[in-house]
């Protein structure tokens, strides 16, 4: 059964339009009109071995805040239905990801339980035309329309081209990993017997 989600999202602020494919071979077509933005999804898609389309018109006019965070609802939102009864995934994963001087620890469960640990200290505004301060909020849309528990935390790091790189790259390997189905899980993997 193919794990895959289409999702479309419309207000005032944005216009989405995303498919997700938890299954895919690491192919992304984006296009948020952030172009850092654009650059960290396809690499989130390539090293989780996802397969993902994106195309966002938001009001960038005034900035990249709602753009950033309405994409976080959207692929939470995605990820949670691709994801269907969540019967046989491993549901659990931690990942660590250098990247030049930066190393960050991505931890995930698909718990159906919404929770960010956030750890990542930036010291620049923009990286480009991306607003840092939205990373967080990013994930917290994320995490709070999979409802699953994410933890982030950098290691160490410099810069923050390299800091958010490795965090999505993180992401992209730890989702990859958790949502695989092993055969010798029989339903879900919880003594409760639902996620």
């Amino acid at each position: 059964m193919a794990r895959i989600a289409e999702i479309t999202r419309k207000t005032t602020e944005t216009d989405i339009a995303l498919k997700l494919e938890l299954d895919g071979n690491g192919k992304a077509e984006i296009d948020t009109g952030i172009g850092f933005l654009d650059h960290m999804l396809n690499l989130m898609t390539k090293h989780g071995q996802l397969s993902l389309t994106a195309k966002c018109k938001g009001d960038l006019q005034i900035d990249t805040h709602h753009t950033v965070e309405d994409l976080g609802i959207v692929l939470g939102k995605a990820i949670k239905e691709a994801l269907g009864d969540k019967a046989g995934i491993k549901r659990y994963s931690t990942i660590v990801t250098p990247m030049d001087e930066a190393l960050s620890m991505v931890s995930l469960d698909i718990s159906g339980r919404s929770f960010l640990k956030f750890n990542v200290p930036l010291r620049r505004e923009y990286v480009g035309d991306f607003e840092t301060e939205t990373l967080k909020e990013f994930f917290i849309a994320l995490v709070n329309n999979a409802d699953i528990t994410l933890h982030i935390n950098l290691q160490y790091g410099e810069n923050n081209h390299h800091i958010i790189e490795s965090v999505f790259k993180g992401f992209g390997r730890a989702l990859n990993e958790a949502v695989t189905i092993d055969k010798n899980i029989n339903g879900v993997m919880s003594t409760k017997g639902v996620l």
